[in-house]
């Protein structure tokens, strides 16, 4: 386009030069003496007329510039759209494992269920149940006992449950905080609700021992404060029940939510809310594909998947297959660096380890030091069902450590009680 426009300029400067000249002949030689003017007069017709032709070859490059449309007189949107833009460098979760994962941020407050709308006399009624040892066959249990809020981030510290008279649990204690975004909970993936999950542990001879759910019903009718408080979250005419003590304590637990975190305030356009440890971490966490189960804004597909998946030198260390069963829910892991010790038989001390184990038994990754694992064949469907993968070093697992501390809530941070605080629903 711009070399046409230019001989095009060429050939119309000829045409003014030679178009200049005949007009100049014209004057002198045919105009002038025909008119009898003097030699001023020759001036001023050969000016007029010469202004006219420098004004048709200004008009004339006009629109020989327009046509050429140099940038800078052509509307941005359009000079850009011709402006070859260099494609850039690919995001955090453009991987080539996982192709293009999005990242989310977790909810500001919690989902409720038609039949138990959220209400902050609910809430505080749950708060209560949930604190109250009385709810245990030998009073000395409590709801919270088990999962400790703020000190161990919403599960117990201990390798598995203590429940009255010290009986130890079969598992591990989940983590009560961000609950209320799971599908299924229980490590069985047995409860497909918070009000059917609040029922299980008061009844369980292992955790709070409560026999006849009659009695519990009538303790609480007996108890004046709770019929009030009763009154006020659910209506003076609606019955004091298990029903309505499970609705009570998972209005409760919708409240225990963490969604202010590092990882949620980069994720929401705060650039510099996570270190580059953290965010070399965020890279290799869908890179090596931990995003195929820990996905979503609470980091949980909320499915049940077998565990340990791949042989794996870590299956005698820590006893994971100690049970018949072998698949369990896969947890959140949000606020993972809190609730050591890990997995359904609290085996693993620490984050590091669990990090070791998840990508050894899960995602079939060697560690530093050992050698690959050959591909493994699938005789069924006549395919190499896991091909060989690079090691995972020590630095790698250091910084997707980095990036699972990002996931910790700031109101953990700091110590600070969350007790109905910014995730509390508006009425």
């Amino acid at each position: 386009m711009h070399n046409n426009t230019f001989h095009l300029l060429g050939i119309g400067l000829i045409c003014v030069i030679i178009g200049a000249g005949l007009l100049l002949a014209m004057v002198g030689r045919e105009l002038a003496p025909g008119g009898g003017l003097t030699a001023r007069g020759r001036w001023l017709l050969a000016t007029g007329l010469g202004t006219g032709v420098i004004a048709f070859a200004a008009k004339l490059a006009l629109i020989l510039f327009i046509l050429a449309r140099p940038q800078w007189l052509v509307a941005p949107s359009i000079a850009l759209a011709n402006h070859r833009v260099e494609p850039p460098p690919p995001a955090l979760y453009d991987t080539p494992a996982s192709g293009r994962y999005v990242w989310q941020a977790l909810p500001l407050q919690a989902p409720s269920p038609a039949e138990n709308p959220w209400s902050t006399a609910k809430a505080a009624l749950g708060e209560r149940l949930f604190h109250d040892r009385r709810l245990s066959a030998d009073g000395r249990v409590a709801c919270a006992d088990c999962h400790a809020l703020q000190r161990h981030a919403g599960a117990d510290g201990r390798p598995r449950a203590i429940g009255i008279h010290q009986q130890q649990g079969p598992r591990n204690t989940p983590t009560v905080w961000n609950a209320a975004f799971a599908p299924a909970l229980f490590w069985d993936a047995r409860a497909d609700s918070l009000e059917a999950q609040a029922l299980g542990p008061l009844f369980n001879p292992k955790e709070m021992g409560l026999g006849d759910p009659a009695e519990l019903e009538q303790w609480v009718r007996d108890d004046g404060d709770y019929r009030r408080e009763f009154a006020a979250a659910f209506g003076p005419q609606s019955p004091i029940d298990l029903v309505h003590i499970a609705r009570a304590i998972a209005a409760y637990e919708r409240t225990l939510i963490t969604p202010q975190s590092p990882y949620d305030r980069f994720v929401r356009g705060e650039q510099g809310a996570l270190t580059p440890a953290q965010l070399r971490g965020m890279a290799l966490f869908a890179e090596v594909g931990c995003v195929q189960c820990h996905s979503g804004a609470n980091f949980s597909d909320g499915t049940r998947r077998l565990f340990p998946a791949n042989p794996t030198p870590f299956d005698a260390r820590y006893r994971l297959h100690e049970e018949a069963n072998r698949t369990w829910r896969v947890p959140s892991l949000r606020n993972v660096a809190r609730t050591a010790p890990y997995f359904h038989n609290g085996a693993v001390a620490t984050l590091e380890e669990a990090v070791r184990v998840m990508a050894s038994a899960q995602l079939a990754l060697p560690l530093a030091g050992q050698a690959p694992q050959p591909p493994l064949w699938s005789e069924a469907e006549q395919a190499l069902a896991a091909p060989a993968r690079a090691p995972l070093d020590d630095a790698q697992v250091a910084d997707l450590v980095a990036f699972l501390h990002a996931l910790t809530g700031d109101a953990l941070q700091s110590g600070e009680s969350e007790l109905v605080g910014l995730a509390r629903h508006q009425e």
